[in-house]
């Protein structure tokens, strides 16, 4: 198989053409007059929107060559860096699997992205792990997110942080990472086989959407289940201790020994990260970002990346990616960009209000929305204890709660710029003067991005992480053996792909643990 890049297609031109497109430049190009495509597979589409007249979609595509004369003489061809022509490297990748039999199945705190992948690794490798998640199945949990938004009744340990598929099911479902790792393509591959979309295995910007995600995280756990697995919901680790050369869990009243503790624990669980603290094991504080929801009329955001509006053109509407570093040291950018969606409640604990974006598949809600964020570094923690970083978030979404009245703060960015409403009244200082620093820079780019009427509501402090639990080159506690702190909320992933592959690489360290004894 060969691979080949920037093969572009006009917007009215259709997939069906990249093999003629494909074959007319090789025979130009190659001199191969019988060369002839007899297989090919799209790896990469992409929009080049630069010239908004001349918008064009961009391919990767790996072939195969045949003589069209003789269609069983496959064609050898050389690599060619003018045409972007090169061999192609497989994308299959399988983990590997136990050549033993263990004592003790390993269990797997957390039923997130990362956990549902650290488990399915473990299930297709014979492992038979048990999964421990505090919330409920996914059917039950969105009903009872359903009550939270209609009703205001808050189950604090099922919503839109806890419960099967984690804090990522309530989102936009994007599949989009800045890590370069094989084993992004076995989660893609896992997604369509569970019921996505095909398009996500070579999209540039995939994503799922929540309506779609409820029901593929439960066929994920239904194939782990038929491959032995055990997913308990309701089930809260509530403590852990040695017992002998094992760990003794305390779920649910029930005590439950393992060798192998997996914390995928997701970054809202705070009372877990007091567990881990007394436990001793080792963690350090981890910066984050603080700032607020913001939201325009999607079609504002399609024509100043397309010229005109998605509808207009037959495309996906549009997202953007922002940033700016500023010189008091502080960066703002935008953070899970939600073409098409809505603004949520997302959360956890009665007192406090912490908002986040979500779309379903369609993306049609006429709306888009971002967080807008600014980084908070240890510095501005108000001590050097481990879980500081936890109390500065705490302290900013109960103010978030009093300011709003009990419900979510919102405003628009005119109140916001002259440090007026809610959304201002609820975030430190150095985060209001730097996003509005950052948001002329921001309307340069997106023409009316920063208009006094923009909606914005808050506040978001949940975009990652504010602890690391440490973990050597292994995945294994620096400190502790048997426990792997893995994902999002261990300070390791940042998203649903990167927590997803991050749940494959700690259960093929437990599992190589046994095959290399």
């Amino acid at each position: 198989m060969y691979r080949i890049s920037q093969i572009k297609l006009q917007l009215n031109e259709d997939k069906s053409k990249l093999p003629i497109k494909i074959e007319n430049l090789l025979r130009r190009n190659l001199g191969i007059s019988d060369l002839m495509i007899d297989h090919y597979e799209i790896v990469k589409e992409s929009l080049d929107s630069r010239k908004k007249d001349q918008i064009k979609r961009v391919y990767t595509v790996d072939f195969s060559a045949v003589s069209k004369r003789n269609p069983k003489k496959h064609l050898k061809l050389e690599a060619n860096d003018k045409l972007h022509l090169s061999l192609a490297k497989s994308r299959d990748y399988e983990s590997v699997k136990l050549n033993k039999s263990i004592d003790t199945r390993p269990v797997v705190v957390g039923f997130g992205p990362a956990g549902i992948f650290a488990a399915l690794t473990l299930a297709r490798g014979g492992a038979r792990p048990i999964v421990l998640e505090r919330g409920e199945d996914a059917l039950s949990r969105s009903k009872s997110v359903r009550k939270f938004w209609d009703e205001g009744v808050l189950n604090p340990e099922s919503n839109v942080q806890f419960g099967e598929g984690g804090a990522g099911t309530f989102s936009d479902g994007k599949l989009t990472t800045g890590i370069k790792d094989p084993r992004i393509y076995r989660v893609l591959r896992d997604f369509v086989w569970a019921g996505a979309k095909e398009s996500i295995l070579y999209e540039q910007k995939p994503h799922l959407g929540t309506d779609l995600l409820v029901n593929l995280v439960v066929k994920l756990r239904k194939e782990i289940e038929r491959l032995g697995g055990e997913v308990r919901f309701n089930s809260k680790l509530e403590a852990f201790e040695r017992e002998g050369d094992k760990w003794a869990l305390k779920v649910n009243g029930e005590k439950i020994l393992t060798d192998d503790l997996i914390l995928a624990i997701g970054h809202s669980a705070r009372d877990t990260f007091q567990v881990l603290k007394e436990s001793g094991i080792s963690m350090e504080q981890k910066p984050f970002s603080i700032g607020f929801r913001i939201e325009h009329p999607q079609d504002l955001i399609d024509i100043a990346q397309y010229g005109k509006t998605a509808r207009e053109l037959g495309l996906p509407v549009a997202s953007y990616k922002l940033s700016c570093h500023l010189d008091n040291g502080r960066g703002v950018y935008s953070f899970c960009m939600c073409p098409g969606g809505e603004i949520i409640d997302a959360s956890s604990v009665d007192g406090y209000k912490v908002v986040n974006g979500m779309s379903n598949s369609a993306r049609d809600s006429g709306k888009a929305n971002s967080a807008i964020l600014c980084d908070v570094k240890s510095s501005d923690f108000e001590s050097e204890d481990v879980l500081a970083g936890v109390r500065f978030q705490e302290k900013y979404e109960k103010m978030a709660y009093e300011y709003g009245k009990g419900k979510v703060p919102v405003s628009n960015y005119g109140e916001f710029k002259m440090g007026k409403g809610p959304v201002a009244m609820s975030l430190p200082a150095f985060a209001k003067d730097s996003i509005n620093m950052a948001m002329p820079e921001f309307a340069k780019k997106i023409k009316g991005f920063d208009g006094d009427q923009v909606l914005i509501k808050g506040i978001e402090s949940r975009s990652s992480s504010p602890v690391r639990i440490l973990r050597n080159e292994l995945c294994e506690s620096i400190n502790i053996p048997g426990i792997y702190p893995c994902g999002e909320g261990a300070g390791y992933a940042g998203g649903i792909m990167s927590a997803a592959v991050d749940g494959i690489r700690v259960a093929e360290s437990v599992i190589n643990k046994y095959n290399n004894k």
